[in-house]
């Protein structure tokens, strides 16, 4: 079958052998695919990101980044055939799936494996217990973003967020439009979004950013005073003698490159959480004496649950997730290589999906 291969640090399609489906797996036609950012950091980053993994205790299995990978793990797809005990799904059953492989012996991350393609192939073997049914109505596409958007789910859920919380989700690419769309679900507001990009300030806006700043011209931090949020340690004592009272400030971070979570803890309010979701694949520096005063809370988070990724789901089934701004592209596999250079330019796209059947 054809593929997307990541070999010698590039990307080439070829033909490659197919496997058959095991106990409890099913044989799956890629419908559609997403290209992650974390796609594209792993095409020239796979060994640091497999030693990170490693290093904290989160695994790397027997992934060898120098061996032939197939990347995709956004996927929507049709089950063809099941495997041994894989009866509980009919062949044509539109599927979306936590990127995992699972048996008894072994686990593999889906699109981050050396035996198991990803989403960047034509055909792709899954675990049959995981995959979840596409309801009736729902497009492909809007199906193939459900990974996507969980992991803003999982970001949200992981917030100490109340009832009057003011939120300030700091770049706008895909995953600050998962975190912007699961707070709006949740009806938390308002959330404040900011980019550099005008293309992903007006997506965050479409998504249902209440308040989009451009940093160029106005601060990030700029807008918490508007909606009442105390700044310093003395302006909140001043609050809460006068009774006035305000939601706990957050602040997602979803920028990932170095001084960004350090200009954070600065700008940030008083006994503000912040929320890192953004990766970065650098080494970084902060002051953690600032984080001290101000009794910041930091919590990074990564991926989601089952339970999230269902969720997910079901908020894009029910309309509640207006996933227009997210896909500004499709492409074959033979596209998947330039696309990979195109989504380095935050004005050319936001999303683009990969389509084998091109």
């Amino acid at each position: 079958m054809r593929a997307v291969v990541r070999r010698a640090g590039k990307l080439v399609c070829d033909d490659i052998d197919e496997l058959d489906p095991g106990p409890g797996q099913v044989r799956v036609k890629t419908l559609l695919c997403g290209i992650c950012g974390s796609d594209l950091h792993a095409l020239h980053h796979l060994d640091h990101m497999v030693e990170m993994g490693r290093r904290s205790g989160g695994g790397g299995g027997d992934l060898d980044p120098a061996a032939d990978i197939v990347f995709g793990h956004e996927f929507c797809a049709e089950v063809l055939e099941g495997g041994p005990g894989a009866t509980r799904l009919k062949p044509g059953t539109r599927v979306v799936s936590m990127p995992v492989n699972m048996s008894p012996t072994r686990f593999d991350a889906v699109g981050y494996s050396n035996l198991y393609p990803g989403g960047f192939a034509e055909r792709m073997i899954l675990t049959e217990m995981l995959l979840l049914e596409v309801p009736n109505g729902l497009s492909t596409e809007h199906a193939a973003l459900t990974e996507p958007m969980a992991v803003g789910e999982h970001a949200v859920a992981s917030a100490a967020l109340d009832k009057d919380s003011v939120a300030l989700v700091i770049g706008c690419g895909p995953v600050g439009l998962a975190v912007i769309a699961a707070l709006k679900v949740r009806g938390h507001g308002p959330v404040i979004a900011a980019d550099f990009s005008p293309r992903r300030r007006a997506a965050a806006e479409a998504m249902g950013a209440d308040v989009v700043i451009d940093p160029k011209e106005t601060g990030p931090h700029s807008k918490w005073a508007d909606f009442g949020v105390p700044m310093t340690s003395e302006a909140m004592r001043a609050a809460l003698f006068s009774g006035a009272q305000s939601g706990r400030p957050v602040v997602f971070e979803c920028v990932g490159a170095p001084g960004v979570l350090q200009s954070v803890i600065e700008g940030c309010p008083t006994k503000a959480q912040i929320i890192v979701a953004g990766v970065c694949m650098e080494p970084d520096k902060i002051e953690p004496s600032l984080a001290i005063n101000k009794q910041l809370d930091l919590r990074f988070v990564l991926g989601y649950q089952p339970d999230e990724f269902a969720q997910t789901l079901h908020n894009i089934a029910e309309g509640r997730i207006n996933l227009e701004p997210m896909v500004t592209g499709t492409v074959g596999l033979d596209g998947v290589a330039q696309a990979f250079v195109d989504l380095g330019n935050p004005e050319s796209n936001v999303k683009i999906l990969v389509d084998p059947s091109l």
